[in-house]
C-alpha cells in the first residue's frame, strides 16, 4: 500500500502543529461573524512587533481576558480592568495595546450601528468577494497593498488604533478577504472554490 503524499503548505506554516492547524483550518477562510472579526482584529494588533505563533499560543488567554471578544463588554472595561489585564501573564502586557482593544471595541460598535454589522463594512472593501491571488512563493506575497492602505486609513478615521496597513493586510489574509496561500499549497485550491 502506497503512503499518502504529505500535504504541501505555505512555507510560513513550518512544522509547529499549532501553526499548521491554524494554517489548515482558519487562515484565509472567509469570516462573516462579527465576534470573530473583532477577535482577529484584536489579535493582529497585539501581534505588532511579535511573531504570530506567540499570539496563537496566547489566544485562549486572550479569549478569557477579553470576554470572548464581545465588543460590547470590552467597550466598558475601566481603569481597574486595565490594571488587571496588565498583570495577566497570558496576554501581551502592553498598555497601549490593551487600551487600543477597548478603544477599538467602542469604534467597532459604532461601525456596527452605521453599517448593520462590522462584516458588511469590512467586506465592502472587496465587494463581498475574496481576492484570489496566485503567488508562486512566499516572497511574492506583499506585506500591504493599496487596498489595505485604504482600509487602514478608514479604520483610523473611525477611531481604531493599531490598524496600520501591514496589520490590516495581515487581518485581510487571516479572515479570507484575500486568498494568499501560495499556488502550490493544498489550501489555495480549496479556498478558491469557496
Amino acid at each position: 500500500m502506497k503512503a499518502a503524499a504529505p500535504k504541501i503548505r505555505c512555507a510560513w506554516a513550518g512544522n509547529d502543529p499549532l501553526y499548521q492547524a491554524y494554517h489548515d483550518t482558519e487562515w484565509g477562510v472567509p469570516v462573516h461573524d462579527d465576534r470573530l472579526l473583532f477577535e482577529f482584529l484584536t489579535l493582529e494588533g497585539a501581534q505588532a512587533g511579535l511573531s504570530w505563533i506567540t499570539i496563537l499560543r496566547k489566544r485562549a488567554a486572550y479569549r478569557a481576558a477579553f470576554a470572548d471578544f464581545d465588543p460590547e463588554v470590552v467597550s466598558r472595561f475601566d481603569a481597574a480592568k486595565v490594571a488587571e489585564l496588565l498583570g495577566n501573564p497570558g496576554i501581551v502586557r502592553n498598555r497601549l495595546k490593551v487600551a487600543s482593544t477597548i478603544t477599538n471595541a467602542q469604534a467597532f460598535l459604532k461601525v456596527q450601528e452605521e453599517f448593520g454589522s462590522f462584516d458588511a463594512y469590512q467586506w465592502s472593501f472587496v465587494d463581498g468577494l475574496p481576492i484570489q491571488n496566485a503567488w508562486q512563493n512566499i516572497k511574492e506575497v506583499p506585506a500591504s497593498t493599496p487596498l489595505s492602505d485604504a482600509f487602514s486609513r478608514d479604520l483610523k478615521k473611525r477611531g481604531f488604533r493599531f490598524v496600520g496597513t501591514t496589520i490590516c493586510y495581515a487581518h485581510m489574509q487571516a479572515i479570507g478577504m484575500v486568498n494568499d496561500h501560495t499556488a502550490d499549497c493544498f489550501r489555495w485550491r480549496e479556498l478558491r472554490k469557496k
